[in-house]
């Protein structure tokens, strides 16, 4: 008695609600390409990347003050090494020169070496890597950073990539 209420309830709901899924079932491949949610993300939302700089080998500096900048690795790097199960990462004081390599993410797919977006220092390593790896992949421009380093030479950051260059950047490479 009661299955037989449901079924005519949701059959007479069902001509009311039809018109509106028609319609947006017609609009739907439309939000597809306008949803960012659906497209693939190369960098990294303009809210997050104002400050930062992206390199060729695919990392990023978050210049936080004119002397230290925080280095990441970027959304597309991640995903293309898949799931990060260690991180090596400098010491405290390492002195960088730009493009020095600086450590190395291993992961179930590939090993990748990092290098130094920038001259300076280390001055801070994200420890919370050690434990947690995957912090790289599920955060990778919050709480998946990799060092905070001294910005040694500020000149450095003109070489370095905006977001809409990084963007075309990777457009030109998977071409």
């Amino acid at each position: 008695m009661a299955a037989s209420r449901l079924l005519r309830s949701v059959s007479s709901n069902f001509y009311t609600v039809l018109p509106v899924l028609k319609r947006s079932a017609l609009l739907s491949p439309l939000r597809l390409t306008c949803n960012p949610h659906y497209r693939r993300t190369i960098a990294s939302s303009s809210r997050l990347s104002t400050a930062l700089k992206f390199t060729e080998h695919h990392e990023w500096i978050r210049v936080e003050d004119q002397e230290t900048g925080t280095v990441g690795i970027t959304h597309y790097a991640q995903e293309a090494l898949g799931d990060v199960v260690y991180c090596g990462l400098p010491e405290i004081g390492t002195q960088l020169s730009q493009q020095d390599e600086f450590g190395a993410l291993e992961s179930v797919k590939a090993a990748s070496e990092l290098y130094s977006p920038l001259t300076g220092e280390v001055v801070e390593v994200n420890t919370l890597l050690a434990d947690k790896p995957g912090l790289v992949n599920k955060s990778c421009y919050k709480d998946g950073w990799l060092m905070k380093m001294t910005i040694a030479n500020p000149a450095e950051l003109d070489s370095l990539m905006d977001e809409a260059a990084y963007e075309r950047y990777i457009r030109s490479i998977e071409n």
